[in-house]
Protein backbone atom coordinates (compact mmCIF):
# COMPACT_ATOMS: atom_id res chain seq x y z
CA UNK A 1 0.00 0.00 0.00
CA UNK A 2 1.31 3.76 -1.11
CA UNK A 3 0.94 5.20 2.57
CA UNK A 4 2.85 2.80 4.26
CA UNK A 5 6.85 3.30 4.63
CA UNK A 6 9.08 0.13 5.50
CA UNK A 7 12.20 1.30 4.63
CA UNK A 8 14.88 2.64 6.53
CA UNK A 9 16.35 6.49 6.56
CA UNK A 10 19.05 5.63 4.70
CA UNK A 11 17.06 3.62 2.26
CA UNK A 12 14.20 6.54 1.98
CA UNK A 13 17.16 9.00 0.82
CA UNK A 14 18.38 6.60 -1.52
CA UNK A 15 14.76 5.46 -3.44
CA UNK A 16 13.27 8.69 -3.31
CA UNK A 17 16.40 11.63 -3.94
CA UNK A 18 13.79 14.18 -5.55
CA UNK A 19 11.26 14.13 -1.98
CA UNK A 20 14.19 14.34 0.28
CA UNK A 21 15.77 17.33 -2.08
CA UNK A 22 12.74 18.95 -1.99
CA UNK A 23 12.23 18.33 2.03
CA UNK A 24 15.55 19.49 2.38
CA UNK A 25 14.98 22.83 0.89
CA UNK A 26 11.50 23.15 2.43
CA UNK A 27 13.15 23.06 5.85
CA UNK A 28 16.16 25.48 5.08
CA UNK A 29 14.06 28.23 3.34
CA UNK A 30 12.09 27.79 6.27
CA UNK A 31 15.08 28.58 8.55
CA UNK A 32 15.89 31.62 6.48
CA UNK A 33 12.43 33.02 5.60
CA UNK A 34 12.09 33.03 9.14
CA UNK A 35 15.15 34.54 10.27
CA UNK A 36 14.68 37.57 7.07
CA UNK A 37 11.38 38.75 6.42
CA UNK A 38 13.07 40.38 3.10
CA UNK A 39 13.28 37.34 1.90
CA UNK A 40 10.23 35.98 2.51
CA UNK A 41 8.47 38.30 1.06
CA UNK A 42 11.09 38.17 -1.95
CA UNK A 43 10.08 34.15 -2.49
CA UNK A 44 6.31 34.71 -1.72
CA UNK A 45 3.57 34.42 -4.40
CA UNK A 46 2.69 38.37 -4.14
CA UNK A 47 0.17 38.51 -6.90
CA UNK A 48 0.53 42.56 -7.36
CA UNK A 49 4.53 41.80 -7.58
CA UNK A 50 3.88 39.06 -10.23
CA UNK A 51 1.66 41.11 -12.47
CA UNK A 52 2.86 44.56 -12.37
CA UNK A 53 6.47 44.12 -11.42
CA UNK A 54 7.24 40.94 -13.52
CA UNK A 55 8.29 38.76 -10.87
CA UNK A 56 7.41 36.13 -12.22
CA UNK A 57 9.89 33.61 -10.49
CA UNK A 58 7.45 34.19 -7.35
CA UNK A 59 4.79 31.12 -9.16
CA UNK A 60 7.77 28.54 -8.30
CA UNK A 61 9.56 30.02 -5.34
CA UNK A 62 6.08 29.98 -3.23
CA UNK A 63 5.74 26.43 -3.74
CA UNK A 64 8.90 25.80 -1.47
CA UNK A 65 8.38 28.76 1.25
CA UNK A 66 6.59 27.86 4.85
CA UNK A 67 6.09 29.97 7.55
CA UNK A 68 4.58 28.60 10.47
CA UNK A 69 6.04 25.12 11.64
CA UNK A 70 2.60 23.34 11.51
CA UNK A 71 2.15 24.30 7.54
CA UNK A 72 5.85 22.58 6.94
CA UNK A 73 5.41 20.01 8.56
CA UNK A 74 1.76 19.37 7.11
CA UNK A 75 2.86 20.04 3.79
CA UNK A 76 6.49 18.01 4.12
CA UNK A 77 5.16 15.23 5.90
CA UNK A 78 2.62 15.16 3.29
CA UNK A 79 5.08 14.89 0.74
CA UNK A 80 6.95 12.03 2.42
CA UNK A 81 4.23 9.88 3.05
CA UNK A 82 2.57 10.44 -0.59
CA UNK A 83 4.72 11.00 -2.96
CA UNK A 84 7.28 7.82 -2.92
CA UNK A 85 4.98 5.72 -4.98
CA UNK A 86 4.76 8.62 -7.89
CA UNK A 87 8.30 8.74 -7.54
CA UNK A 88 8.86 5.20 -8.26
CA UNK A 89 6.60 5.03 -10.93
CA UNK A 90 7.76 8.56 -12.86
CA UNK A 91 11.44 8.55 -11.97
CA UNK A 92 12.96 11.70 -11.11
CA UNK A 93 12.24 13.94 -13.97
CA UNK A 94 8.40 13.17 -14.49
CA UNK A 95 8.53 13.57 -10.51
CA UNK A 96 9.69 17.04 -10.35
CA UNK A 97 7.65 18.01 -13.73
CA UNK A 98 4.37 16.44 -11.77
CA UNK A 99 5.20 18.50 -8.38
CA UNK A 100 6.66 21.70 -10.11
CA UNK A 101 3.68 21.77 -12.73
CA UNK A 102 0.58 20.98 -10.24
CA UNK A 103 2.14 23.85 -7.75
CA UNK A 104 2.72 26.49 -10.85
CA UNK A 105 -1.14 25.58 -11.69
CA UNK A 106 -2.24 26.33 -8.48
CA UNK A 107 -0.23 29.26 -8.48
CA UNK A 108 -1.79 30.67 -11.69
CA UNK A 109 -5.11 30.04 -10.74
CA UNK A 110 -4.37 31.75 -7.44
CA UNK A 111 -3.00 34.69 -9.47
CA UNK A 112 -5.80 34.95 -11.86
CA UNK A 113 -8.84 34.66 -8.92
CA UNK A 114 -7.72 35.99 -5.99
CA UNK A 115 -7.08 39.76 -5.14
CA UNK A 116 -3.90 41.65 -6.21
CA UNK A 117 -3.36 41.66 -2.55
CA UNK A 118 -2.96 38.02 -1.90
CA UNK A 119 0.87 36.80 -0.74
CA UNK A 120 0.52 33.05 -1.55
CA UNK A 121 2.77 30.98 -0.08
CA UNK A 122 3.25 26.89 0.81
CA UNK A 123 3.40 23.19 -1.18
CA UNK A 124 -0.22 22.73 -0.51
CA UNK A 125 -0.79 23.29 -4.58
CA UNK A 126 1.74 20.83 -5.21
CA UNK A 127 0.65 18.50 -2.41
CA UNK A 128 -3.25 18.01 -4.03
CA UNK A 129 -1.54 17.53 -7.38
CA UNK A 130 -0.02 14.57 -6.03
CA UNK A 131 -3.50 13.89 -5.04
CA UNK A 132 -5.27 14.37 -8.69
CA UNK A 133 -2.52 12.18 -10.12
CA UNK A 134 -3.46 9.48 -7.86
CA UNK A 135 -7.48 10.08 -8.66
CA UNK A 136 -6.32 10.17 -12.47
CA UNK A 137 -4.87 6.98 -11.55
CA UNK A 138 -8.11 5.53 -9.79
CA UNK A 139 -10.04 6.24 -12.50
CA UNK A 140 -7.92 5.79 -16.11
CA UNK A 141 -5.04 3.24 -15.07
CA UNK A 142 -7.02 1.13 -12.03
CA UNK A 143 -4.74 -1.64 -12.50
CA UNK A 144 -1.99 0.07 -11.60
CA UNK A 145 -3.52 0.67 -7.76
CA UNK A 146 -4.54 -1.81 -5.37
CA UNK A 147 -8.25 -1.84 -3.56
CA UNK A 148 -6.70 -0.74 -0.49
CA UNK A 149 -5.04 2.22 -1.48
CA UNK A 150 -8.13 3.00 -3.62
CA UNK A 151 -10.02 3.71 -0.88
CA UNK A 152 -7.43 5.80 0.96
CA UNK A 153 -6.99 8.10 -2.11
CA UNK A 154 -10.41 8.93 -1.45
CA UNK A 155 -10.41 9.08 1.78
CA UNK A 156 -7.75 11.31 1.21
CA UNK A 157 -9.06 13.25 -1.56
CA UNK A 158 -12.14 14.21 0.77
CA UNK A 159 -10.78 14.93 3.65
CA UNK A 160 -8.00 17.61 1.78
CA UNK A 161 -10.97 18.87 0.13
CA UNK A 162 -13.38 19.26 3.17
CA UNK A 163 -10.16 20.90 5.35
CA UNK A 164 -9.47 23.23 2.18
CA UNK A 165 -12.81 25.56 3.00
CA UNK A 166 -11.70 26.96 6.23
CA UNK A 167 -9.86 30.32 7.17
CA UNK A 168 -6.54 31.42 5.86
CA UNK A 169 -6.79 28.59 3.39
CA UNK A 170 -6.06 28.93 0.10
CA UNK A 171 -8.79 27.34 -1.65
CA UNK A 172 -8.02 28.43 -5.15
CA UNK A 173 -4.48 26.88 -4.82
CA UNK A 174 -6.02 23.15 -3.32
CA UNK A 175 -8.70 22.63 -6.33
CA UNK A 176 -6.32 24.21 -8.81
CA UNK A 177 -3.70 21.78 -7.70
CA UNK A 178 -5.79 19.22 -7.53
CA UNK A 179 -7.36 19.96 -11.02
CA UNK A 180 -3.48 20.31 -12.98
CA UNK A 181 -2.76 17.02 -11.53
CA UNK A 182 -5.88 15.89 -12.84
CA UNK A 183 -4.40 17.15 -16.00
CA UNK A 184 -1.02 15.96 -15.59
CA UNK A 185 -2.02 12.51 -15.16
CA UNK A 186 -2.75 11.61 -19.23
CA UNK A 187 0.60 13.40 -20.34
CA UNK A 188 3.04 12.12 -17.47
CA UNK A 189 1.42 7.86 -18.00
CA UNK A 190 0.72 8.59 -21.68
CA UNK A 191 3.27 5.68 -22.13
CA UNK A 192 3.99 3.69 -18.85
CA UNK A 193 5.17 0.62 -19.08
CA UNK A 194 6.64 0.50 -15.38
CA UNK A 195 5.36 -2.87 -13.43
CA UNK A 196 5.10 -0.65 -9.92
CA UNK A 197 1.57 -0.74 -8.68
CA UNK A 198 0.56 1.27 -5.71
Amino acid sequence: MFFIRTESFKEYLRFYPVISTIAVIHIIIFLLVNISADLRDLLSGWNFAIIYFDQYWRLITSIFVHVGPEHLLFNTFSLILFGPALEAMLGRFKFILAYLGAGIIANFATLFLASLETANIGASGAIFGLFGIYLYLLFMKPELIDSNSRQIIVVIVIVGLFLTFRPGINIFGHIFGLIGGLALGPILFARYKGKTRI
